[in-house]
């Protein structure tokens, strides 16, 4: 059995999620170290009363429980490497759990907790959803891939950070999880957004007709939620960025290869998505593909 964990939380990665869930640990009463590239994110820690550490590396030696918020597979892969480097990941060092909430690949999952097993630490593969308002109020869903005993042992820390956890699986489970999300919410903004444009020019408002899909069988979390609060209204400020939006959807294609599953219509979304087709770059957030005041789905046959 692993050993049982304190109250020493560490984050690694303080942007808008990775910030709100060092702030949810804090008000669960965990003693939270945190480390972000970024100078303001770490100002922006400290004032939160999360105690800013110059290397991941320091946040690993302070934190039993380390959190990562990070871009990619391989970002996750190379903070690992440092801290096993650095000797903190070693049999007979003071066991860790790593909860690593960053939407990677399931094959990386997979290969780091069979590494770090042997030698007394644990990696939950947490990929989360719920954006950064989720975030800051300890409300995400969690979709957890690993062993049992690192679930029960990071529970109180997931149970800060979240309002639903799922353990669907052993490690790489909570990836794939993940990423058929993302592949369903990429292909219901695309059509969401032919539906209203439809809707529009036959004759019936964009907020009339959301107001029938939410209250009948067309209805999802794109057109409950985000079309009436970031779409409709025009701030396109989610959170989220149609760059990892691309990645997710990328990421899926390659699962689904790899698993031999056909996914024609998959294929079609993420040419629409491609920046030369829908015009956006990687930083526009990805509500702006929803803007049913452009139209994005025609571009490439315009091109």
């Amino acid at each position: 059995m692993a050993a049982q964990t304190g109250k020493q939380a560490g984050v690694i990665g303080l942007g808008a999620m990775g910030f709100g869930m060092a702030s949810s640990l804090v008000r669960a009463g965990f003693d939270v170290s945190g480390y972000d590239p970024a100078p303001a994110a770490q100002e922006r820690a400290r004032e939160a009363g999360i105690a800013p550490k110059a290397s991941p590396e320091e946040v690993f030696a302070t934190a039993d429980v380390v959190v990562l918020s990070l871009p990619t597979a391989a970002h996750v892969e190379a903070v690992i490497a440092a801290a096993g480097g650095a000797g903190l990941l070693e049999k007979g060092a003071a066991p860790k759990v790593i909860i690593d909430t960053s939407t990677s690949e399931a094959e990386v999952s997979r290969k780091l907790a069979a590494m770090l097993a042997p030698e007394g630490h644990g990696f939950l593969d947490a990929p989360v959803s719920g954006g950064p308002a989720g975030a800051a109020a300890g409300q995400l869903s969690v979709m957890l891939g690993g062993d049992e005993v690192w679930v029960a042992e990071a529970m109180p820390a997931l149970e800060a950070m979240a309002g639903k956890i799922l353990h669907v699986g052993p490690s790489g489970a909570g990836n794939v999880a993940k990423l058929v999300n993302n592949m369903l919410v990429a292909s219901h903004m695309v059509t969401t957004l032919e539906a209203l444009r439809l809707a529009e020019a036959a004759g019936v408002g964009a907020e009339d007709a959301l107001r029938v899909i939410n209250s009948a069988t067309g209805r999802s979390a794109l057109s409950e939620i985000h079309f009436p609060n970031w779409v409709l209204p025009r701030s396109f400020d989610s959170g989220f960025s149609t760059g990892l939006m691309r990645k997710d959807v990328r990421l899926a294609r390659e699962l689904a290869e790899r698993s031999g599953v056909a996914m024609p219509v998959a294929d079609l979304v993420a040419d629409l998505w491609a920046e030369e087709n829908s015009g956006l770059t990687d930083g526009d957030d990805f509500m702006h593909m929803g803007d049913p005041a452009v139209d994005r789905l025609t571009q490439k046959e315009k091109m």
